[in-house]
């Protein structure tokens, strides 16, 4: 299992800018043991020029890392009405990709219409050795796992997959141990940590399409209350079925110094490590 750090943990609210340079991100990834980066749209994607992304690859290289994956446009992040329109339009998402040297793209199904889109940016995608993948997540076609296993189905797709995401099972209802890891493994792509406590006084809330609002709070990681994700079990799992792809420490932190980016990724890291993976 490969470990990447997501550059959301340096992220704005807004989700399009991030609180420090990127270089600087890029040098706490390599410095404290990460493989990869995962790239969204707050640093580079389709609005990017050539100069830009070809900026950005040169920073990634120049620090010995990869990109685990890159989400190019805006919207996606945002799970907002335009996010699949992506889909429609795939090239420049897939032009981001082969910039950054990354074979997996982010995309998002709103509704059953998205589906025949989903196949041919595929198809478009596989002329380019590129992938695309779908996070479990509130309001989208993939908030439950029999309802997304229906819509992988549909598509049909070798390289359409998911990015396995528990915290988001956990917010819209559904189990994510060990047996879902097992269901999911024809798909299983790309791998996100988050962690979280459902809980009628969260300061945060997001709306699902099958549970209606969800309020929660974020825990850390290490959080040792047992409200939240039990990674024990998230761990025991991947290993179980011997994945082999990247592992993100994906969650919203708003980090907005250096310095404080250093210490998180570098705890985060010796917590994953703590797991013996």
């Amino acid at each position: 299992m490969k470990l990447s750090l997501s550059v959301r943990i340096a992220e704005a609210a807004c989700k399009t800018k991030l609180n420090i340079p990127f270089s600087q991100v890029a040098e706490i990834a390599a410095a404290t043991g990460y493989s990869a980066l995962c790239m969204r749209a707050s640093v580079a994607g389709v609005h990017s020029s050539q100069a830009e992304l070809e900026e950005i690859r040169g920073i990634v290289d120049q620090a010995g890392l990869v990109v685990s994956m890159v989400t190019a446009d805006l919207d996606i992040p945002q799970n907002n009405d335009q996010a699949p329109q992506a889909l429609r339009h795939i090239e420049p998402s897939l032009h981001v990709a082969e910039a950054l040297g990354s074979q997996l793209v982010r995309v998002c199904l709103k509704n059953p219409d998205d589906i025949p889109y989903a196949q041919q940016a595929c198809d478009l995608a596989a002329e380019r050795g590129i992938q695309l993948v779908h996070q479990f997540h509130p309001a989208c076609l993939f908030e439950e796992l029999d309802k997304s296993i229906e819509v992988l189905k549909q598509i049909d797709r070798p390289n359409f997959g998911l990015i396995y995401e528990p915290a988001s099972l956990l917010m819209c209802g559904q189990n994510y141990g060990t047996e879902v890891i097992r269901e999911i493994l024809p798909w299983l792509k790309n791998a996100y940590i988050q962690n979280l406590v459902i809980t009628n006084d969260g300061p945060d809330h997001l709306e699902t399409w099958c549970l209606g609002d969800r309020p929660f709070r974020l825990l850390p990681y290490w959080d040792a209350s047992g409200q939240g994700i039990d990674f024990a079990e998230v761990f025991a799992g991947l290993k179980a079925v011997n994945y082999q792809g990247f592992m993100t420490v994906h969650q919203a932190e708003g980090i907005v110094t250096a310095d404080d980016a250093h210490a998180y990724a570098l705890r985060c890291r010796n917590w994953v490590d703590s797991f013996s993976l």
